[in-house]
């Protein structure tokens, strides 16, 4: 656990008079250490003054002495720049929050829960957990307070309230957003070779052909291994096949179970990801045979683009911070991701994910956060503080210019587009008994040798009964 405090790592913050919005004199604050401020050299458009208004925090009073514990999956490299995020609310209010980040965050909080020991404030990654927890705890996680519903009114859509309530109780405000549905690779090797990038799945599979057909070599790599988690990555592939085979409209029955897991629409889209995943030709580049996909590592599976190991790596907007230190995201650059194409011609589906604040206690210092991290303020101060991109929200109060790549400001337009489906990530979704069980495990019984006749009946034969 870290603890938030003001020492010389804080910035020194001067109170700027007036009420100018938070978002226009972004804490781009002098930094003693001489760490360098966010958005320096980064493209982003943090403030240069040593300010901040501190009259954006007025609504939450005095919170001197006050502690909110935090407890997420959000770990390196991505802790600091959540943890930076919160340097203004604690200066300004006078409250120390206390983060905790862990890779076995779902298994952990349902240990937690069990034996009375919640953190304050819990991220949580799945829409499912939050309604496992609601039903099987009801107590547990609080109705959001009115403050941070009236933020989520004004800066997110229904859906993505819907996807933070349960049985019409509003529970937990949206985080950040993740674009799931992109394929990463090199612009260089691209341009070396004269490939284009494909505006279509049939264009993306004659790609891919033409590659392997060039280089005698897998095109493809991937890996689902996460701990605990093995297997997540895996499902993001279905889902966006689901999307683009089946439709939106069975998207939605699917996670509902208004049909069945194994109804032959999604046997079909488990095979056209197969196409790919289970075709030995096309991958796994560099890394080994099919299986080898089930025990690669997913944060390292994607690397060899970099070195022309691997010619292509699907994986959401979020893999950037993967890369070593010092890559170079975009058109021009080491590395740069293009959408996941569809032959579909009424409708662009976009694969997202994000994380929703639900709290454990209602104390003041508690609700004062929640309603912090559901506004505009927070969403702009999270894009200054995150200097190597990989990070955007479905926040409308998000200045893209504050976003520091190229490529987070090209997701965002892409969110933006009026062909846009965005479909949140269907295992999220599901009973935590299908979505981060037997639908993980499926994932590597699939690429370990399993057909996919067996995984899907398998799955839907698990599927809980209420």
């Amino acid at each position: 656990m870290t603890t938030r405090t003001t020492t010389a790592r804080r910035r020194a913050l001067a109170l700027a008079a007036g009420g100018a919005g938070l978002a226009l004199v972004l804490a781009a604050c002098s930094d003693p250490d001489g760490e360098g401020g966010a958005g320096e050299e980064s493209g982003g458009s943090g403030a240069s003054a040593a300010s901040i208004d501190c009259a954006a925090y007025d609504e939450f009073g005095d919170l001197d002495g006050k502690t909110v514990s935090v407890y997420t999956s959000i770990v390196e490299p991505e802790q600091t720049s959540q943890e930076d995020s919160y340097d203004a609310f604690e200066e300004c209010t006078g409250v120390t929050v206390e983060y905790e980040g862990s890779r076995e965050f779902e298994a952990q909080l349902q240990v937690r829960i069990n034996a009375g020991n919640t953190p304050d404030i819990a991220y949580l990654p799945q829409p499912g957990l939050l309604n496992t927890i609601v039903q099987d705890h009801p107590d547990a996680i609080k109705p959001a307070p009115e403050a941070t519903a009236k933020n989520v009114d004004e800066f997110f859509s229904e859906t993505w309230k819907g996807y933070g309530s349960v049985d019409g109780t509003f529970y937990a405000a949206p985080l950040g957003a993740n674009a799931k549905s992109y394929v990463w690779y090199s612009p260089s090797a691209f341009a070396d070779a004269g490939y284009e990038i494909p505006e279509t799945w049939t264009e993306l599979m004659d790609l891919t052909a033409k590659i392997q057909a060039d280089s005698g070599a897998p095109v493809w790599c991937a890996g689902v291994e996460s701990g605990s988690a093995s297997g997540w990555p895996g499902t993001d592939w279905i889902e966006d096949m689901v999307l683009r085979t089946a439709g939106t409209d069975a998207y939605e029955q699917w996670y509902t179970h208004e049909k069945p897991f194994n109804d032959p629409q999604y046997v079909e889209a488990w095979d056209t990801a197969g196409e790919i995943l289970k075709n030995p030709d096309y991958v796994n580049a560099g890394l080994g045979g099919v299986d080898s996909i089930a025990t690669q590592s997913w944060t390292d599976a994607g690397v060899g683009v970099l070195d022309g190991t691997c010619w292509m790596h699907r994986a959401a907007n979020f893999y950037q911070t993967q890369f070593p230190e010092g890559t170079e995201v975009g058109e021009d650059g080491d590395v740069f991701a293009f959408y996941l194409p569809t032959d579909q011609t009424d409708v662009k589906p976009m694969l997202v994910g994000g994380e929703f604040v639900a709290a454990f206690d209602d104390r003041p210092e508690v609700q004062a956060f929640q309603t912090y991290l559901a506004s505009a303020d927070w969403a702009n101060q999270k894009a200054v503080n995150t200097p190597d991109g990989g990070w955007v929200s479905a926040n409308n109060g998000l200045d893209p210019n504050n976003l520091s790549t190229e490529f987070d400001k090209a997701v965002v337009a892409q969110l933006n587009d009026p062909q846009s489906f965005q479909a949140f990530d269907a295992s999220d979704l599901m009973p935590g008994q299908v979505g981060t069980d037997t639908f993980f495990k499926g994932i590597v019984n699939w690429l370990t040798g399993s057909s996919t006749q067996e995984v899907v009946d398998q799955i839907e034969n698990g599927w809980p009964s209420s």
